[in-house]
């Protein structure tokens, strides 16, 4: 007994010289500061790939677009099947794909045909209390790729509509993490997501809110209230659509949907406020102005 306790006490010297080892280390400190960085030039590689992408026309924009939401039909299994691969991941992908070929036609509703057919057939796929998620992952990833396409089709306007997509869901972001960070306070949903703030939430809405604002100046025929209220309206579904991701990723007990991105996790971590915002946008287009979806989100 006396070598055994001999033996725990080298073991304890041993992580009291080793920062490393010792459980209240600040070694972790410059990690911190580099995640940062990796987070930072991901996201600035990220964000413009997918603005050359959008600018080069709505053929490269179906591609972005049907490259990320296959990613997604990959880290939505993981998550919810527990399967990297298998017939269930061919299914959910071939019915993304084909709806985003038919949309990317101008064939939307054939496209949300396709991706109905493969709900159907994954219903009937054996994975117990699993089997409404797995469905469920068909309309999260097909939607948006229906909409997203539907909206940058649009003949005049479409460039501008995704561009001011892109600023609702990045400016939201960015100010729910400024605001977030700089005031702290009360926490938003602390069971779900312990780092989101009060603050936090209203700094993305007021960025949110700024963004119509500014797109105001350049879309001619709009009003900045107008502008204004969509973006506060866009902003609220960004921070609901990341809730949302949280809390599916909480049922599960884990982090990040995938390691993917370098200092972000995965896609769907990145385009969970997207996926919702595209929704919005969509079901506004299909009230308003189904043949023009972008001049329907700019209220022309």
């Amino acid at each position: 007994m006396s070598e055994e306790a001999a033996s725990r006490a080298r073991a304890l010297n041993g992580n009291a010289s080793d920062p490393s080892k010792a459980p209240n280390s600040n070694a972790q400190a410059p990690k911190s500061t580099s995640d940062f960085k990796v987070r930072l030039i991901a996201g600035s590689v990220m964000a413009l790939v997918a603005l050359l992408l959008t600018y080069a026309g709505p053929r490269s924009f179906a591609v972005l677009v049907l490259g990320v939401a296959l990613v997604m039909c990959w880290e939505w299994g993981r998550l919810v099947r527990g399967q990297e691969f298998g017939p269930a991941l061919v299914i959910h992908m071939l019915a993304v794909v084909a709806a985003g070929v038919l949309s990317e036609l101008d064939l939307p509703a054939l496209g949300l045909a396709a991706l109905m057919i493969g709900a159907i057939v994954l219903a009937f796929m054996p994975f117990a209390s699993r089997r409404l998620l797995s469905v469920a992952g068909v309309a999260y990833v097909g939607l948006p790729v229906v909409g997203m396409l539907w909206l940058r089709d649009d003949p005049s306007l479409g460039f501008e509509a995704v561009l001011f997509v892109f600023a609702i869901v990045w400016g939201s972001d960015i100010g729910a993490f400024v605001a977030g960070r700089g005031l702290g306070g009360p926490k938003l949903w602390p069971r779900v997501s312990p780092n989101k703030t009060w603050a936090g939430f209203f700094g993305g809405l007021t960025a949110g809110v700024l963004a119509g604002i500014i797109f105001a100046q350049f879309i001619a025929g709009t009003s900045s209230l107008v502008l204004a209220l969509t973006g506060l309206v866009l902003a609220v579904a960004a921070q609901m659509g990341d809730l949302a991701e949280s809390a599916l990723k909480r049922h599960f007990g884990i982090k990040d949907s995938s390691t993917i991105i370098p200092g972000h996790g995965g896609v769907m971590d990145r385009a969970d406020s997207i996926v919702a915002v595209s929704i919005v946008v969509s079901l506004l287009a299909l009230l308003e102005n189904a043949a023009l979806p972008a001049h329907a989100l700019f209220g022309l």
